[in-house]
């Protein structure tokens, strides 16, 4: 008897590890094929497949499922054979963008090389329909709904396609971002955030990323629309129960259902709902998590900066003092948080004056130790500045990578809790950034460094603050940084169209109206008030961990009914005070159908407003002093006359560009937007309404502290070596590469390295998998070299 149930067992086990390998296989096939055809031999196999399969099915008698089948690879064949010239227009000058000839990389590169994921996987699913649909096994509602699915996926990415037409078509020579007339700006924007996105985040969701990201994003996605329903009963004040558990197991096993809820959080809830979501890392039991799979470092110490000003020797005459004030924007003068990281304890990092200024986190003072040994104080200091949208997350949520950061640079890292948008807007992250760096560079002996390298090293808004910091520290005349090291840095924070931007649109980890309801949050314009007084005295953290409490005792309770309650749902009538039951086969629907099925009017009337790149030119400082006037404030710079800000390309590559304008039609070279799509393509259109994005009309975004890119050329000229590592299929790609463009052109050292095939944030993915690792091994060897004097010339 045991033998028989363990030889069961066995096959049991044996059958799921061969059904894991044949996905990874499957998986894999996709990224062969991608790699292995160019462009049009790929449109060609999937238009012969199509109309091959298209056949078959029509053969096959007036079944519904084979009309739909037959519809859906007739409805590929148009879209490839649609989108494959659109695709080869914009790689034909694609290399006009670029860094240089060894950075490939720009957001008309990434577009491509999404419509050809996408092209690839249909090409792969349809070798699979038409090898195995006269099997007595071929799935045949799964795989069309995986079809149907990736056909609404291509119909939108041809969609983009021709919008990135429109910024080739508009945009000045060599110009990334959307450089149209005010109205021309509204109608691309009103145009483009009416496109249906839940398609990108059901079955399809990361098809572009490493086949070994797909099941993290599975996760996210499924936490995301859970957690937002979750959100949606406390904001009504319903709290947990057993219904909002079942609609959660709903979420989990329907992907079209997923998709479409997650299209709805992404353009409807806001940023206090993406504060909360993105702070669930910093909740004890998780963060203990990921810190047990992390590095072990004697020193991990929070450190209350006191709000007390200090004098810093100015670099031109150190016997000239300027004063660094404490931060006061906002809220007025208050302690500045830093976390103090180090792989070994060394001098300094016990002494009684540091000692006075520890935070107390509870049990977490325990990680250091008393140990008899000291480690001689390092010659190199790190400062990071955590990312997060300017609204979300602390040092503790990027922790764990920056404690491996230490014991491989092997030297102390300091990592800066700034305080978050919307309580506290721009310039109040910046100031207690630039305070804090301040303070690090003349106490760097407390910190356990000699100071003789130091590194600023940033992600996302963080890889911001790097140049905003170093931006102020040449203002005032103190230290500048050795070096900075961005990791897909925002630089534009504006809501300008760019061609990696249009990737926004099926970015599960930065969507668009997300990305604007943060800058909007970061720029001050976000309403800072909760529904529920209670809830804001408790405050988001305790919010965040008082929910998941409630949710993980709710999954406990209801675990055992869960199933069964699951099961029975399509049975029950609806009680009186809850919604009408829906069908079972409308609610399997595929949302692609109820996409179509909506009206295609006009979405809204509301004029958007928006600022251009020619309104946030900033006057040329050349002509004042070198000295920095110390009265002048970041808050107060505003519009002037245009300046030397420069993103144009050479007169040779300008040439080249502008005959390949003349090749557009003239359709493309209209002004209206609605007619960048040719006769009879009509892009699905969102069931969720319009979005709500925020856009910017406050002179702040002018300011070159707040969105770099738009700085004048003479305050670049005072950064540091910059070294950025970004991501080829991130939507703020084109921020990477304009501003290493922009420091290229004005003689500046500069490195550019883009990662393939990985999503924005992958520094917190840094354990996942091989190629999340060797991204962030890239970012630890930029600053290494920051870290590493410059050898000096041989006699």
């Amino acid at each position: 008897m045991e033998s028989s149930e363990e030889t069961s067992k066995n096959g049991k086990e044996g059958l799921k590890s061969h059904n894991r390998r044949r996905w990874r296989k499957d998986k894999c096939k996709a990224s062969r094929i991608l790699q292995s055809m160019d462009l049009r031999t790929m449109t060609q196999s999937l238009v012969t497949l199509a109309e091959d399969n298209m056949a078959f099915f029509s053969s096959q008698g007036p079944g519904e499922t084979a009309r739909r089948l037959s519809n859906v690879f007739a409805g590929v064949r148009e879209q490839a054979l649609g989108l494959e010239p659109a695709l080869g227009s914009l790689l034909s000058v694609a290399h006009l963008f670029d860094l240089d000839p060894e950075t490939p990389a720009n957001g008309y590169r990434s577009l491509v090389h999404t419509a050809r994921c996408c092209l690839a996987h249909l090409l792969h699913k349809s070798r699979y329909v038409a090898s195995n649909r006269r099997s007595i096994f071929f799935r045949t509602s799964h795989n069309l709904a995986e079809l149907e699915a990736y056909l609404a996926a291509l119909t939108q990415l041809r969609a983009l396609a021709y919008y990135a037409q429109r910024l080739l078509a508009t945009n000045q020579p060599g110009g990334l971002f959307f450089e149209g007339d005010e109205g021309l700006t509204a109608d691309f924007l009103r145009e483009y955030v009416t496109l249906h996105k839940g398609c990108f985040y059901g079955r399809c969701l990361g098809f572009q990323f490493t086949p070994s990201i797909r099941p993290f994003l599975q996760t996210i996605s499924i936490g995301l629309v859970s957690f937002g329903e979750h959100y949606k009963r406390n904001e009504s004040g319903l709290g947990v129960t057993a219904s909002s558990l079942f609609t959660s197991g709903r979420f989990a096993i329907d992907p079209e259902l997923r998709g479409a809820e997650f299209e709805r959080i992404t353009q409807n809830l806001d940023v206090h709902f993406w504060k909360a979501f993105w702070n669930i890392t910093e909740i004890e039991v998780l963060s203990s998590l990921a810190n047990m799979a992390s590095a072990t470092v004697r020193v991990s110490r929070l450190i209350s900066l006191p709000p007390e000003a200090f004098e810093m020797p100015l670099t031109s005459d150190p016997k000239l003092t300027v004063t660094i004030s404490p931060p006061l924007a906002h809220t007025g003068p208050g302690p500045v948080l830093i976390r103090l990281i180090s792989y070994d304890l060394r001098e300094g990092q016990d002494s009684e004056e540091l000692n006075s200024m520890v935070k107390s986190e509870g049990p977490r003072i325990l990680e250091l130790r008393p140990r008899p040994q000291q480690t001689s104080r390092s010659r190199s200091l790190v400062v990071h500045f955590h990312g997060g949208g300017f609204v979300a997350q602390t040092s503790k949520s990027h922790e764990p990578y920056l404690k491996s950061w230490a014991q491989e640079l092997g030297a102390p890292i300091i990592s800066i809790d700034y305080s978050l948008a919307p309580e506290a807007p721009f310039p109040r992250a910046l100031e207690e950034c630039f305070f804090a760096y301040c303070w690090a560079v003349k106490h760097c002996a407390l910190l356990g460094s000699t100071g003789e390298r130091i590194c600023l090293a940033g992600d996302s808004a963080g890889g911001n603050l790097c140049f905003t910091v170093a931006l102020r520290a040449a203002a005032y005349g103190v230290r500048v940084p050795d070096g900075i090291m961005a990791a897909y840095p925002a630089t534009m924070l504006q809501s300008a169209a760019s061609p990696s931007r249009l990737l926004s649109l099926m970015d599960p980890l930065l969507p668009l109206s997300v990305l604007s309801k943060c800058v909007s949050a970061y720029a001050g314009a976000e309403a800072e008030e909760h529904p529920n007084s209670d809830e804001k005295a408790l405050g988001m953290m305790g919010l965040v961990r008082r929910d998941t409490s409630l949710l993980l005792r709710d999954l406990r309770l209801g675990a055992s009914s869960w199933l069964n309650s699951f099961l029975e749902f399509s049975g029950q009538k609806s009680q009186k005070t809850s919604a009408p039951t829906v069908p079972t086969e409308s609610m399997r629907r595929s949302v692609s159908e109820a996409a179509l099925a909506q009206p295609e009017g006009p979405v809204g009337t509301d004029s958007l407003k928006i600022l251009t790149l020619k309104d946030l030119n900033l006057k040329s400082s050349s002509e004042t002093s070198e000295t920095p006037e110390m009265s002048l404030s970041v808050e107060t710079l505003g519009p002037s006359t245009p300046s030397d800000v420069n993103f144009f390309l050479r007169p040779e590559d300008a040439r080249e560009e502008a005959e390949a304008k003349e090749g557009l039609s003239a359709k493309d070279s209209s002004s209206g937007v609605s007619n960048a799509f040719p006769v009879g393509f009509h892009p699905r259109r969102t069931s969720q309404g319009a979005t709500q994005m925020p856009l910017y009309s406050s002179p702040i975004v002018k300011n070159p502290f707040m969105s770099p890119l738009l700085a004048p050329d003479n305050m670049l000229k005072t950064l540091p070596p910059v070294h950025i590592v970004a991501c080829a299929l991130d939507p703020m790609l084109d921020d990477s590469v304009m501003f290493a463009r922009r420091l290229r052109a004005l003689g500046q050292p500069v490195t550019l390295r883009v990662v393939e095939d990985l999503p924005h944030g992958f520094l917190s993915l840094a354990s996942l998998c091989r190629e999340t690792r060797q991204a962030a091994e890239l970012c630890v060897e930029r600053i290494r070299l920051i870290l590493t004097p410059p050898a000096a010339p041989p006699l």
